[in-house]
């Protein structure tokens, strides 16, 4: 004979086999990823986007510079531009003492001359006899004002000699630049071309503006041995207006864009990896580190682009230059 099970054990027994099917249907919570990901520029440990393994030959062929970060000094400049002017106390307007003719003109424009050489000859209108113009400096003809069989009557047939083995460097500075230009402060002019540049100090600010631009004069004196900074050139000068000490300074050429941030090349263990920075002070060529790079870690400090086209093309093949 069959036995028979009580109720109540079976409605027992047929919960829990339920109870089982639906547990094992239920779905599993998610795993939880941190991946440390900084936001914006934020310099929170290294980026996600990867390793690029480079030999010491390779950092050659690509001319890839490595360097230790440390201390550097960041000067905070003004830019400004300006034009290169004949210092007056170097010039000499030479006119004739007496009306006559012109004889002779023993130079031209452009000629170098001594003080004391004879310039011209001049035959007097009341003496009928012959005298000398002489130059009063030694410099260099640059206006020539007198030609030969011509009358002369006024001071309007002159010669104007310049010394030109100085000049100045007018700059022009905006009521906005004053606050920060002071006299000493150094500026480094340069006029491209095949002029060098020269860095000297600003002996001298107008105390007044000009009515038409509305700007001031900050000066600098220009050693000219050689006459490559002609009156007229225009010029531009980068002025230091302070200098300040930092704990990390790197060059800009460091700086690379990856995943939207600012990144440096870090080299680890395992690679060089794209960190995230947080700049600071900076000029045209030095930039603060103020996070996301330490004194003594090594890093790319040029030609960091070529790490970050590896990295690109590896995210772009689906994978990784690990």
């Amino acid at each position: 004979m069959f036995k028979t099970f009580p109720y109540r054990s079976a409605v027992a027994t047929a919960l829990l086999v339920v109870t089982a099917i639906l547990l094992s249907c239920a779905p599993g919570e998610p795993e939880h990823h941190d991946h440390g990901v900084a936001e914006g520029n934020d310099a929170r440990g290294d980026s996600h986007g990867g390793t690029v393994h480079l030999t010491d030959a390779e950092l050659a062929e690509f001319d890839i510079a490595v360097d230790s970060a440390g201390p550097g000094i960041i000067r905070r400049q003004l830019d400004l531009t300006g034009e290169i002017r004949i210092d007056p106390d170097r010039l000499a307007h030479i006119v004739p003492r007496f009306p006559g003719i012109v004889r002779s003109v023993r130079k031209k424009t452009g000629d170098p001359v001594r003080a004391g050489e004879v310039l011209a000859i001049i035959e007097s209108n009341e003496s009928l006899s012959p005298y000398e113009v002489r130059s009063l400096i030694d410099g260099t003809i640059i206006e020539m004002h007198l030609t030969q069989g011509e009358v002369i009557s006024d001071n309007s047939h002159d010669i104007v000699v310049a010394d030109l083995s100085i000049v100045w460097a007018d700059l022009n500075a905006y009521q906005k630049d004053l606050e920060s230009l002071a006299v000493g402060q150094q500026a480094r002019i340069t006029a491209g071309g095949n002029v060098p540049p020269h860095s000297g100090d600003i002996v001298w600010i107008s105390p007044t503006l000009s009515e038409s631009g509305r700007t001031a004069i900050a000066r600098v004196i220009v050693a000219n041995p050689d006459g490559r900074w002609r009156p007229g050139l225009f010029v531009n000068a980068e002025v230091i207006t302070s200098t300040v000490e930092v704990a990390v300074a790197v060059p800009k050429t460091a700086l690379q864009r990856f995943e939207d941030r600012t990144v440096v090349f870090v080299k680890t263990a395992e690679g060089f990896v794209p960190r995230p920075v947080r700049l600071g002070l900076q000029n045209h060529g030095t930039v603060e580190i103020r996070e996301g790079l330490a004194p003594g870690e090594r890093y790319v400090s040029k030609n960091g682009f070529t790490l970050k086209a590896e990295l690109e093309k590896g995210a772009f093949d689906g994978g990784h230059n690990h």
